[in-house]
C-alpha cells in the first residue's frame, strides 16, 4: 500500500492528488480527510474514495474488516465513509 508521502505527493491538493492517482492507475484512495465529501465532485472519476471517520490508529485498527469491505465494495466515482466508533 503506497502512501502519498512515499510517492512525493504530500504537497498535492485533493483534486490534484485524485488526478495523479487516476493517472497512475489507482482504483481507491483511503483517507481520513472527512471534508473530502464536500470538496470533491467524483462524478466521472475512475477511482473511488474511502474515508475513515477517525485518525487514531487504536480506534481504526479494530475496524480493518469494515475498511477492507468498503474498499472491495466501493465503485468508481463513489465516496464511502467507514464509521469508527469512539471508545469509552
Amino acid at each position: 500500500m503506497d502512501r502519498s508521502a512515499e510517492r512525493g505527493w504530500e504537497w498535492l491538493e485533493n483534486g490534484e492528488l485524485i488526478q495523479r492517482a487516476e493517472e497512475d492507475g489507482y482504483e481507491v484512495i483511503v483517507t481520513t480527510d472527512q471534508s473530502m465529501r464536500y470538496q470533491q465532485n467524483l462524478a466521472g472519476r475512475r477511482l473511488a474514495i474511502v474515508v475513515l471517520m477517525a485518525t487514531a490508529w487504536p480506534r481504526v485498527r479494530p475496524r480493518t474488516a469494515a475498511i477492507r469491505a468498503a474498499i472491495e465494495e466501493v465503485r468508481p466515482g463513489e465516496l464511502r465513509e467507514v464509521p469508527i466508533p469512539r471508545r469509552g
